[in-house]
């Protein structure tokens, strides 16, 4: 009796096995991550629909790359020309304001040829520079104060010390060069003679 009982058992569990068997092959090869199949129980065609997937994947992957990297290599060809082109007409606006300058030289020179030569040539130049400091200015340059200031080593450069009774020791008496900051950075430092005690 007791043998003929663990048979049946056996048979029923071997029966539930199958029935749990054919139910995992019935589950789909995608769903739900906690519902996938591991791959030691999956079949043939459910291992080669997985491969299938994952290669179609790949492959879209592979082509989002190519296309990135030729975005990324048409936009540094781009910047660069950007570069080049920003580099080569930079000056154009001070240019095209100089030019004022130019046409002012232009007309002291035709002003010359008369009979009042010398008047004629001054006013000229003097034209000129005004036009050509005005553009200048307009830049971002200045010039740096020097006559009658104390002197400053951070914007000026004696070449001499001279006595001088009518100012106090340390002052600039006379200018040689002068010196000229460009957008609040020094460009270049006045030339100057400074003042000091009589020995």
């Amino acid at each position: 009796m007791v043998k003929v009982d663990i048979t049946a058992e056996e048979k029923m569990d071997e029966k539930a096995r199958e029935n749990s068997d054919e139910q995992l092959e019935a589950l789909p090869v995608q769903g739900d991550k906690n519902q996938e199949i591991p791959l030691e129980k999956m079949t043939n065609e459910q291992l080669l629909e997985k491969v299938n997937e994952l290669k179609n994947l790949a492959d879209k992957n592979y082509d989002l790359y190519i296309r990135s990297q030729a975005d990324i290599d048409n936009l540094k060809k781009r910047y660069k020309k950007d570069k080049e082109e920003l580099v080569k007409f930079s000056n154009e606006s001070l240019i095209r304001q100089l030019l004022v300058g130019i046409d002012s030289l232009e007309k002291a020179i035709e002003h010359s040829k008369d009979d009042n030569t010398n008047n004629a040539l001054r006013e000229g130049i003097e034209l000129t520079l005004k036009s050509l400091m005005d553009t200048l200015k307009k830049a971002g340059l200045e010039e740096v104060k020097a006559m009658g200031e104390p002197f400053d080593p951070n914007f000026h450069e004696a070449v001499l010390e001279q006595e001088d009774s009518s100012v106090n020791p340390g002052t600039v008496i006379n200018e040689f060069k002068k010196g000229y900051i460009l957008n609040q950075r020094l460009l270049r430092p006045a030339t100057v003679i400074v003042s000091r005690n009589r020995e």
